[in-house]
């Protein structure tokens, strides 16, 4: 399983709004694709700007397999509703190993 996780500063007043969406546009538009497993949202207990989301995908390839251009129309769609753009932060993939417990 592959982890992408990418962290946005947004106001705490605008923070709900942006989970809202972020749910209604990108989450709904990624499931869409094969093998998009999970997505989580965690929101910071002690920095009230901070979001990140840890998207959940089957493999490396399967992920890297969707065109940039439909990526660009969930991003536009996503910048239009917010009327905003929030731009990411930082991110880091991970790929999760499972190793046999004794």
């Amino acid at each position: 399983m592959l982890i992408e996780r990418l962290k946005f500063k947004v106001a705490p007043n605008l923070r709900e709004n942006f989970i809202q969406k972020d749910a209604q546009i990108w989450t709904i538009g990624l499931a869409e694709y094969p093998r998009f497993l999970a997505k989580e949202v965690w929101i910071s207990l002690n920095d009230h700007t901070e979001v990140i989301l840890i998207i959940c995908w089957a493999t490396l390839e399967q992920w890297k397999a969707i065109l940039q251009a439909d990526l660009q129309t969930i991003k536009d769609k996503f910048i239009q509703a917010l009327r905003e753009s929030y731009p990411v932060v930082e991110s880091a993939k991970y790929q999760v190993r499972k190793f046999p417990y004794f």
